[in-house]
């Protein structure tokens, strides 16, 4: 038969659980930051993540040009609305994990991060009034005005393209400051 041992402090119900959680907590140890990139690697990958936003903007702009045809609106919008919503949503968290260290790449990826969220509003707004509950004269209207994401699209492909045209500028001029020290 087993004995049972006298504690000196009284053991409550759960209170080897909270002592794990609790030493998990504070005996967490912090992690080094990660190195920071060189300028052209952090460009580079601010490049891939707005050339990738292009992309999933294009269809964007078909899905939510598609929430504004007249007639009624079929199923398939709104599962297309809903992967382009989600792509566009990981492309965000994408954006923001880039760890930017020159203020203009930094600006850059704010008004990038503008940009794809009035991207998100807009394609779930477009679902709204395609979608509505309770559809009115003044509803339908609305929808039938929608033809896609509009200036905010062009001012992301603006801003990709400038990234583009800076990185290929730099490219270009290392290669000739490459060469002039060789000669």
């Amino acid at each position: 038969m087993p004995v049972a041992r006298a504690s000196a402090r009284p053991q409550w119900p759960g209170s080897g659980l909270w002592r794990r959680i609790l030493g998990q907590v504070v005996g967490r140890r912090r992690r080094p930051a990660p190195a920071l990139l060189a300028r052209p690697a952090q460009v580079g990958a601010l490049l891939e993540v707005l050339s990738d936003a292009v992309d999933v903007q294009q269809r964007a702009d078909r899905a939510v040009a598609a929430c504004g045809e007249p007639g009624p609106v079929r199923g398939q919008v709104a599962r297309d609305c809903g992967r382009v919503s989600s792509d566009v949503h990981r492309l965000c968290v994408r954006l923001w994990r880039l760890r930017l260290a020159e203020a203009d790449l930094a600006e850059t990826q704010a008004s990038a991060g503008r940009l794809l969220a009035y991207d998100q509003w807009m394609v779930r707004q477009s679902l709204n009034l395609a979608f509505t509950v309770h559809p009115d004269a003044r509803t339908e209207a609305a929808r039938l005005q929608i033809n896609g994401l509009g200036r905010p699209a062009d001012d992301l492909r603006r801003l990709r393209d400038g990234l583009r045209d800076e990185a290929a500028h730099r490219v270009s001029a290392d290669r000739g400051a490459g060469q002039a020290s060789r000669s």
